[in-house]
């Protein structure tokens, strides 16, 4: 097969805020090669991603993605690794090639899972998909009384974990954060799993991150998430050293491998979440899930949008059956939850399973995509680099 074809979709909510909630507009990619079409999402600003693909060549090596994907060959997971490979190099100055790339990558196994009738999963040398346990991925609330709600929300809805994120965590006194975690913990009761994500708020700051530490505990939180600037190694690993029972997490602002293994092996990290919308897609991911899981670090997925990058971000890991904890879109926006025709429901013992059907196995929602899609003409001295195509599902 050839590649044909890349077109990226950006869809919107008719309102966007401030609010730490990723599902509010998204990227979708489109890729054609011999007659089939698959489809990735990235998980990135839509424009500037967009613009990487299109974007007139600066140099050498800061050529558009555009120049390493289209026209090439598809026929194995080796010819998506050697395309990855090229993009890396010749779009090395293109800090956005990434992100870019990942939602390609994505709909590149996708139509190759497709053309052979086989899940990606099974592309990945996985014999079987084991299930994994749903987390409700959750924002905490503006009160301890809204944090606490919403964590019996998520155990009515059969949810046996939560994670709660960003909301006023940090912005406020150790004493205030404490009562978030402990009305969370109430809020899922005595055996729900506790998962706290504060969104790198504390920047480089051991100090203000290790005072959270005996909440945490005492909360019996299971990890504590990006409480540090993703690159900030040493932070993490000194916090590491500083806890008891809460293992650190991270890994979603990976944009390559290296950074992922450094987190593992200088971060102290016991979780590592990979987003395969940002890290360069499956493939990459699947490298990282290896790796940690050789060195006694659970892999978890990362995703907070639609069931399209829920799939994706379960091929990586879907033969772990060790590594069972998966991130669950619980909360998205109308945008995320209507972008496909089908969704990973969890089962009746309240576990996901990665799909058994060729490719992702999800199938977009055309009105869906023409609903919220947000026409993007791109010009430079007078010439067209890229307009919306129609969506044709």
């Amino acid at each position: 097969m050839q590649i044909d074809a890349v077109d990226f979709f950006y869809l919107s909510m008719p309102v966007v805020t401030t609010e730490a909630d990723g599902s509010q507009d998204a990227l979708l990619v489109r890729v054609r090669a011999g007659g089939h079409q698959g489809f990735g999402e990235c998980e990135a600003a839509p424009l500037p991603s967009i613009a990487a693909f299109v974007c007139p060549m600066s140099h050498g090596a800061c050529q558009p993605v555009a120049a390493s994907v289209l026209g090439r060959r598809l026929d194995s997971p080796a010819d998506i690794a050697a395309i990855a490979a090229d993009v890396a190099y010749n779009s090395m100055d293109v800090l956005q090639a990434a992100h870019t790339f990942s939602g390609i990558e994505m709909a590149l196994w996708d139509i190759l899972g497709r053309a052979r009738g086989e899940p990606v999963w099974k592309l990945l040398g996985y014999e079987r998909s084991h299930p994994k346990t749903p987390y409700a991925s959750l924002l905490f609330g503006d009160t301890p009384q809204q944090t606490l709600e919403r964590g019996q929300d998520a155990i009515r809805r059969g949810f046996r974990a939560a994670k709660f994120g960003w909301g006023p965590i940090g912005r406020g006194s150790v004493q205030q954060d404490a009562d978030h975690f402990f009305a969370a913990r109430e809020g899922l009761g005595a055996d729900g799993i506790l998962l706290v994500d504060v969104g790198q708020i504390f920047g480089e700051d051991v100090e203000r991150a290790a005072q959270r530490l005996d909440a945490l505990e005492q909360a019996r939180a299971v990890w504590l998430e990006e409480p540090f600037h993703a690159s900030a190694l040493g932070e993490y690993g000194a916090l590491a050293k500083r806890s008891r029972t809460v293992r650190l997490a991270g890994g979603e602002g990976a944009h390559n491998v290296s950074m992922a293994r450094h987190l593992i092996d200088y971060g102290g990290i016991g979780y590592v979440q990979i987003d395969c919308g940002r890290i360069g897609g499956i493939g990459p991911a699947k490298q990282v899930a290896d790796y940690a899981a050789a060195r006694g670090v659970t892999y978890v997925n990362h995703t907070f949008t639609s069931h399209l990058a829920l799939s994706a971000s379960m091929q990586p890991f879907a033969g772990l059956q060790a590594h069972h904890i998966c991130e669950y879109p619980a909360a998205p926006k109308a945008l995320a939850v209507e972008l496909t025709a089908n969704h990973l429901l969890p089962d009746a013992n309240g576990q996901v399973t990665t799909p058994e059907t060729p490719g992702l196995g999800m199938t977009i929602d055309a009105q869906a995509v023409r609903r919220y899609r947000v026409p993007v003409d791109i010009r430079v001295a007078g010439r067209t680099l890229y307009t919306t195509p129609d969506f044709n599902a």
